[in-house]
């Protein structure tokens, strides 16, 4: 879908590997889909760390003159989508601060839902902060923690912030990877010719040729050293809250997540139940590319009704600042998507989407395989249930006022999207399907936030992270 949600970030992470910072770029590369609007990259040779970031896409971030300027055989890496703080360059991850111990850097995936209190305390104490990222809460709180050696302190920091992270910290001699207790955000170590390898999602392993070893387990602090892997134990995780939007959309459905569940198998089981639980005579099922696609595939095996791709998306689109000086309607998703008339002209169509934000994109969608495709019917179904409360751990949602199915009905939706019929997979279906779902947070859909929130009210929370 072209998404009001967006991506969050994706880290990546290398230990003993003469080219740490080349292979954590291809991993970055991998992992752009995570976000788009700035990629950075921190090595160490043993003694030094070395820093290079950007504004915009991996590829445009670096080229071989900067990778040169990062050598050693450890890195991290981080492309940031901004769930908390602007886009600008001081907030491009990772964060790199020298204090007592020495120097760290760190690259952040999630949101730390109490990081406007803790960043008041710290200033108060005499704090400066470079950037208005979350993220460097955590530097600060590391460099003024107590304890008697490094990790005392970043046990004692971790200890004092609530919320969702995915954390990779780069010292001169080793690499900290770094889960939340309730694991809200994916990550997975692996391995490629006794290189030690992290990243938020497998598909990174795969372009570079690392095999999975297993996930980061929640709570836990894996250390990567000379010593090979000591792990500790920041607190015992007694509930999980898997992200469930990870499987709906976030994640690119060629990795495993979540303790190796396949990302492609889970959507197409999605696009099963919602048949299952909602059928309309109809010609053709068709997606809206990419995330549509598995679910679509999923839902024509189910139903019988064959699958084609009636909607071509072209993949070379990043924003656009010039519009054309006459009015065309739906610009914006035009130069994205296309419908393809000779299939669709004349045809009742089911169109598979992964969720509905707004409204605003699903209505010119269906106007687009109305109008521009000559459709008959025009049956969309989403293969989530309605999206109804904002997230707080790391996804840029609007607010709840502008959820659509927060105050509006199916049927209102269904009018307003102009299409002919509107299905939603069950939240019952959802649970259904995903193995421990018990295990995953579902905030977005039944408003049951896993992690409370310190001394505030959800709506008063809503303005906290735009």
């Amino acid at each position: 879908m072209i998404h009001d949600i967006h991506e969050e970030c994706g880290i990546f992470g290398v230990y003993g590997h003469p080219e740490a910072a080349n292979l954590t770029y291809l991993g970055l590369y991998a992992l752009q889909h995570r976000g788009q609007e700035g990629a950075g990259i921190c090595s160490s040779d043993g003694r030094h760390l070395f820093l290079e970031k950007s504004r915009g896409l991996v590829a445009d971030a670096f080229n071989e003159k900067r990778l040169r300027r990062l050598p050693g055989h450890i890195s991290i890496g981080h492309n940031r989508y901004s769930t908390a703080g602007s886009s600008v360059l001081r907030n491009v991850q990772p964060i790199v601060a020298k204090f007592a111990l020495g120097t760290l850097a760190v690259a952040h995936n999630g949101n730390l839902i109490n990081a406007l209190e803790i960043r008041a305390s710290l200033e108060n104490e005499g704090a400066i902060f470079q950037s208005s990222s979350d993220s460097e809460v955590m530097v600060h709180l590391i460099a003024h923690s107590k304890g008697d050696d490094f990790y005392e302190r970043v046990l004692y920091a971790l200890k004092q912030i609530s919320g969702a992270f995915s954390l990779l910290i780069l010292r001169e001699k080793e690499l900290l990877a770094i889960r939340d207790p309730y694991g809200v955000r994916p990550l997975s170590l692996g391995i490629k010719d006794g290189a030690y390898i992290v990243a938020s999602e497998t598909c990174a392993f795969d372009l570079i040729g690392a095999m999975y070893v297993r996930d980061i387990e929640p709570g836990e602090v894996l250390i990567i050293g000379e010593e090979g892997l000591r792990s500790m134990k920041l607190m015992n995780s007694y509930k999980k809250a898997f992200c469930v939007f990870e499987f709906i959309y976030f994640s690119r459905p060629d990795s495993n997540i979540f303790g190796g569940v396949s990302v492609n198998e889970m959507r197409k089981e999605f696009g099963r139940q919602l048949a299952r639980e909602s059928m309309n005579n109809a010609d053709l099922v068709i997606p809206v590319p990419d995330s549509g696609v598995p679910a679509a595939i999923g839902f024509s095996e189910e139903s019988k009704v064959p699958f084609d791709f009636g909607l071509i998306r072209n993949h070379y689109v990043g924003r656009t600042f010039i519009e054309p000086k006459h009015h065309i309607r739906h610009f914006g998703v035009k130069i994205k998507l296309n419908p393809v008339r000779k299939l669709l002209e004349g045809k009742r169509v089911i169109v598979i989407d992964d969720s509905i934000v707004r409204g605003t994109t699903s209505k010119k969608i269906v106007k687009m395989v109305k109008e521009g495709g000559g459709a008959k019917e025009v049956h969309l179904k989403i293969c989530s249930p309605p999206t109804i409360g904002p997230c707080f751990y790391g996804i840029d949602t609007p607010t709840r006022q502008e959820l659509i199915a927060s105050t509006h009905l199916v049927e209102e939706i269904r009018k307003y999207i102009t299409a002919d019929s509107l299905s939603y997979l069950s939240l019952e279906g959802l649970k259904r399907i995903i193995p421990g779902a018990h295990n995953y947070c579902t905030a977005c859909f039944d408003n049951n936030y896993p992690i409370s929130f310190p001394g505030e009210h959800l709506e008063q929370m809503q303005f906290l992270f735009r």
